[in-house]
């Protein structure tokens, strides 16, 4: 589990690999991940957009933009939380994700939380920083 706290916003992730979708003689890697966005804080937010950073092992870079997540902008309330999978396909058998959620307060502040930078490596195999 990778987690980053930001503003008393929790953001937890778990990625897993899906060999069943998966076919190494095509170099077609997928992972399935699951976010939780937990709200510690103080204060009703709202989830409106997310970016995310994917690097594969040869250091090709894609990033990706859109608004909310999975088809929705949650609001979250102090001591709400809200989860989602979702998944990521590379050409490379490891690589990493990164990113952030952009946020509204019920003031209508804006500002971003930081999504953790985690992992996508195949079970079982020497692991190395990429």
């Amino acid at each position: 589990m990778y987690r980053a706290v930001t503003r008393n916003l929790v953001v937890e992730v778990e990625p897993s690999f899906l060999p069943d979708q998966s076919d190494a003689e095509d170099s077609h890697y997928v992972w399935a991940y699951r976010v939780t966005v937990a709200n510690e804080s103080e204060e009703t937010v709202q989830l409106v957009s997310r970016y995310w950073r994917i690097v594969d092992a040869t250091g090709h870079v894609e990033e990706v933009r859109g608004p909310g997540v999975v088809g929705e902008q949650p609001t979250l309330s102090p001591g709400d939380s809200f989860q989602y999978s979702s998944g990521c396909p590379l050409s490379t058998p490891s690589g990493f994700m990164e990113g952030r959620y952009s946020m509204v307060s019920e003031t209508g502040e804006k500002f971003d939380i930081a999504i953790p930078a985690f992992s996508l490596d195949l079970p079982n195999v020497k692991r190395s920083v990429n």
